[in-house]
């Protein structure tokens, strides 16, 4: 076994290898604090060269023993990825996959294990290091070395991976990854800073990284091993020129066809007729044989066109549906679409279109987290869907997938800046995302959708939010940067950056890139310009609604709010819920809590009440309810109470619901009376006066005081 040591920062990294996992072709075990992750890297012998990508797979698996915690439901062991794991995996595995030979076709396994969580030492940072390193010291032709750090700013001071209580007072939740050379990944939440800030917190990573990646250096140059020979598919000159030559002018008139469909369906024509003219004069050829060929044309035929793309726009300066580099696609947008949903909003740029729709629930309808983070519900859920149908396509439906997961994930990260507190807003609050259209930016359309769904629905945003995707094109040192791609310029381009914000500030932040980094200069020509562009569309977007409504929709629960003793709160529950089912059932006229129409009550453990329902009159009538059973007796105080029950020694009276007194025999009448129950009967209602508490905490009670 051997063992490296870094003092980052304040804190130690400390690696070990040689003694876990040692059948794995790359094996670390790192610690950070007392958060520790096994991380390995396996490659398969044989690579699939016919393949139309490299197979990698990255795997984030948390087990809840890390933070001492047994897992949830009736199985009781880890099932499905959680929400997060899934995004620390995608998180992981976007500054890795471009420092891939892009001709290798060996399968490529990276399984992060989740060991040990000290909340204050980020598991994900320490993944995303050892999956770089024990892909490095492997026998994986890789790149790398590659390395994160989250970075955060409290009063102003940026922070290299914050502990929990820094990043709870942070205005910056910035996640940044790269080569020594340049920054290739981003992904970053924030309370509306600036573009100098947000560049600024960039760089700023960036400096870390080099630490991190100067110390992986070290350790490979100790402990890795020769790199794998491995094979690639071989196209000769003479068959790419061939090729070219068919496609080259037809692909190039394609490439510049405005509407989506008809260029992808043109560009689709040219190259099945060309790849047919290839299998038809070559018949003759063994299966094996044949399928190589038309892979390598293939090949050809999608270096051809992403070369003529990159010459049309780099340098003709000119964009295949004829925009200008800084023009945003026409947008539309409109409110209120289905009417009984609490709020929705549509919103169209170009041939992207997202319908977004706002529900609102008691704060009791909160998701629950089963995770690693200290967290464990959430009041605000941004869900997006992205069906086959938007691309005019048959696939598969299902289970959320981690691109959609990805992109949900990244519109709520925007929208949470400026969703109202619980004190100020006690709902629980999800938008739904249904991408009905979709050419590029589906993400940043859902961000802009639900802003104006959620201000529809009467949710009291701090401001409008909104969302654009930049791109980029380089042809060796000339680059150019585009607002608001397409799908094909995602697709053929070589930057995907995402910005999204209010007209304050950005919110959230979210690039990834097919080249191995780029530069501050490029970071900031696009942040500058992603700015203009959000102004543009804030503009839309606030002529269509300029501000949350004053009231939520007649069909959403409405809610009162009110405060009493915590003390009390097991009283209005009662043994076994009987009390507070007992005030719904009643208040809501309904057989069942489960019932549709049922009122619904959160109580919480400050004291706070909190009722829903669509009627008004069932809300107040449940606070009454509730307010009768904390209702205090005062000392002295006149009552008119109800005969509940009657004893030899007395009878109990119930001045409301929940409270009850006795009024002992010798305090029934000024005379002697021998038997309570010939004065009394269940039903009667009587005058007492209160004679305070005894030691038992019984509360007694006086007719005949009250008679005087």
């Amino acid at each position: 076994m051997q063992t490296f040591e870094l003092e980052f920062r304040g804190r130690k990294i400390i690696v070990e290898n040689g003694r876990f996992a040692k059948q794995a072709h790359g094996s670390v075990l790192v610690r950070y604090g007392d958060t520790v992750v096994l991380t390995t890297s396996v490659v398969s012998e044989n690579a699939n060269l016919l393949s139309s990508f490299f197979p990698l797979t990255v795997l984030y698996q948390e087990k809840l023993y890390s933070v001492g915690k047994i897992p949830g439901g009736f199985i009781k062991r880890e099932g499905r990825p959680s929400e997060n794991a899934t995004l620390a995996a995608r998180m992981i595995d976007r500054p890795l996959r471009p420092l891939f030979d892009e001709k290798f076709r060996n399968e490529v396994q990276v399984v992060n294990t989740i060991l040990s969580v000290d909340q204050d030492n980020s598991p994900e940072i320490a993944a995303l290091f050892a999956s770089s390193l024990a892909t490095c010291i492997s026998k994986i032709p890789f790149n790398g070395p590659v390395a994160g750090v989250k970075v955060g700013r409290v009063n102003g001071e940026f922070i290299i991976n914050p502990t929990l209580e820094q990043s709870q007072n942070s205005d910056i939740d910035l996640t940044v990854a790269g080569t020594k050379d340049a920054i290739n990944m981003v992904e970053s939440s924030a309370k509306e800073v600036s573009e100098e800030i947000m560049l600024e917190a960039l760089m700023f990573g960036h400096e870390a990284i080099k630490e991190l990646i100067e110390f992986q250096e070290q350790i490979i140059s100790e402990i890795g091993v020769p790199k794998m020979e491995y094979e690639v598919l071989e196209i000769d000159d003479e068959l790419k020129q061939e090729v070219e030559k068919l496609a080259k002018e037809r692909l190039d008139a394609a490439l510049r066809i405005k509407d989506k469909q008809e260029k992808y369906t043109t560009i689709n024509h040219i190259k099945e007729e060309i790849i047919e003219k290839y299998k038809i004069e070559n018949e003759n050829l063994k299966d094996e044989k044949l399928k190589e060929l038309l892979t390598k044309i293939k090949l050809i035929l999608e270096e051809v066109e992403y070369t003529i793309f990159r010459q049309i726009v780099v340098k003709e300066h000119t964009r295949t549906d004829g925009r200008a580099m800084n023009e945003i696609r026409p947008l539309s947008t409109d409110i209120d679409l289905l009417p009984r949903t609490h709020g929705s909003a549509l919103f169209t740029r170009g041939q992207t279109q997202a319908l977004s729709i706002v529900t609102l629930g008691a704060l009791g309808e909160h998701q629950i987290l089963d995770g690693l983070g200290i967290e464990d519900e959430k009041r605000f859920m941004l869900h997006y869907n992205f069906p086959s149908f938007s691309v005019g396509e048959t696939g598969r439906y299902g289970a959320p997938g981690r691109r959609e997961i990805g992109h949900g994930a990244l519109g709520e990260k925007a929208l949470l800046q400026v969703i109202p507190s619980e004190e100020e807003f006690p709902y629980t609050i999800r938008v739904v995302s249904e991408i009905l259209e979709s050419n590029g930016s589906s993400s940043q359309a859902s961000i802009c959708a639900g802003c104006m769904a959620l201000m529809a629905a009467g949710v009291p945003i701090k401001a409008p939010v909104a969302g654009i995707a930049m791109g980029l094109i380089t042809d060796g040192d000339d680059y150019t940067i585009l607002t608001d791609i397409q799908g094909l310029e995602d697709h053929l381009g070589d930057m995907d950056f995402k910005v999204a914000g209010t007209k304050d500030g950005i919110c959230a932040l979210q690039m990834d890139i097919k080249i191995k980094g780029i530069t501050k200069q490029i970071l900031k020509e696009a942040l500058e310009q992603a700015k203009i562009a959000r102004m543009q569309i804030l503009d839309v977007i606030t002529s269509q609604i300029s501000e949350p409504r004053k009231e939520v929709s007649e069909y959403a629960p409405k809610t009162m709010t009110f405060m009493i003793n915590p003390n009390r709160i097991k009283e209005v529950i009662g043994k076994g819920g009987e009390m507070i089912t007992k005030i719904i059932l009643e208040a809501s006229n309904v057989k069942s809590v489960t019932d549709v129409n049922a009122v619904k009550v959160d109580l919480e453990d400050d004291g706070r009440v909190i009722i829903y329902h669509s009627n008004k009159k069932i809300i107040e009538t449940t606070a009454e309810m509730i307010k009768s059973v904390v209702r205090e007796v005062e000392d002295g105080k006149i009552y008119t109470g109800k005969v509940v029950k009657v004893e030899d020694f007395g009878c109990f009276v119930e001045l409301w619901p929940g409270c009850e007194g006795l009024v002992h025999v010798s305090h029934l009448a000024e005379e002697r009376i021998e038997k309570p129950s010939d004065m009394v009967k269940v039903g009667d209602e009587i005058i007492v006066k209160s004679l305070g508490y005894d030691k038992k905490g019984r509360l007694n009670l006086s007719r005949k005081e009250a008679l005087k």
